[in-house]
């Protein structure tokens, strides 16, 4: 297994530079952030564009090589099943050119959402995964290239308290993975098991075939806001903003990390575990975000072999 991490936290940065200080802090592997160079998604940015030619993808892939830090994955989490035709079609459109390049740098991962079309009910949008999915795993294929999807709920994400990304849970994956082949999987995160009251071990053994490549985020739970407005969360300022729930770094949360690991082992999973810093405290400005990662990288490293 190999500890990485999702550039996002460093999407300021020019990739080389973030390759560079990866390599000297002894990260192994990098999740690559690529979404469009114009886009308006939080927790997002763009470490490697999709445009670039294939010469060019060869180029940077040979510069991770020279530094021994390993590409785990091409990550563009958008919505695939969005409602609106023209945003889903230049969703479709920016996935594949991320296929290209990852197919063009030797990368077999690329990572997104299914997503959701908030027009329709769960029934109409499984329908809709069915009619979309085929073609963009098939294409992924031909690049030999794998799809994989996190595991993110995106409460919110299209409207108030309702997932915008319809994978969320084991009874959700089973279904779809009923309909797909087995080049479909996912990046298995258990920050959002936690907080949603599903256990985030047992799973792993059941969808072992399916789990790609891990991300490695927690999550604290915050009783104060837990008791100020339970589950739902805050309904209005009006009434109190407080959360019941945070992301935190590795280890600065209620996840047993030993465990988990531990699991990941047992079930012979040899691939990336990379840090997915969406941490407040530790966000901000580039500094504290590097702060945070090796933060990260030492509750982590010594749970690695």
């Amino acid at each position: 297994m190999k500890l990485g991490f999702l550039t996002v936290a460093l999407g300021q940065l020019p990739c080389e530079e973030i390759l560079d200080w990866a390599a000297n802090t002894g990260f192994q592997a990098l999740e690559l952030a690529a979404w469009p160079l114009v886009n308006e998604r939080d927790f997002s940015s763009t470490t490697v564009n999709a445009n670039i030619s294939a010469q060019e993808a060869k180029e940077l892939r040979a510069k991770f090589d020279d530094r021994g830090v390993e590409i785990s994955s091409l990550a563009y989490y958008d919505n695939m099943l969005a409602a609106d035709p023209e945003v889903r079609a230049a969703n479709h459109a920016h996935l594949k050119k991320v296929i290209d390049t990852a197919s063009n740098m030797g990368v077999e991962l690329v990572g997104t959402f299914v997503g959701r079309d908030i027009t329709k009910s769960v029934d109409e949008n499984l329908d809709e995964f069915a009619k979309v999915f085929p073609e963009l795993i098939s294409y992924a294929e031909s690049k030999n290239v794998k799809l994989m999807i996190e595991n993110c709920p995106m409460d919110g994400w299209q409207e108030p308290g309702i997932p915008g990304n319809l994978f969320y849970s084991p009874s959700q994956w089973r279904e779809f993975f009923r309909i797909t082949p087995k080049s479909f999987g996912l990046n298995y995160d258990p920050s959002h098991l936690y907080w949603m009251g599903i256990d985030h071990i047992a799973p792993l053994f059941e969808f072992a075939d399916r789990i790609f490549h891990t991300h490695a985020k927690d999550t604290e739970i915050l009783s104060d806001g837990l008791n100020e407005n339970g589950i739902f969360g805050p309904l209005s300022p009006r009434f109190s903003e407080a959360r019941w729930w945070q992301y935190r770094l590795p280890g600065l949360g209620e996840i047993d990390w030993q465990e988990f690991v531990k699991a990941l082992y047992d079930i012979g999973f040899d691939g990336v575990l990379s840090i997915e810093h969406e941490d407040p405290i530790w966000g901000g400005t580039v500094e504290k975000s590097k702060k945070g990662l090796i933060l990260g990288y030492r509750n982590l490293s010594k749970l690695i072999v």
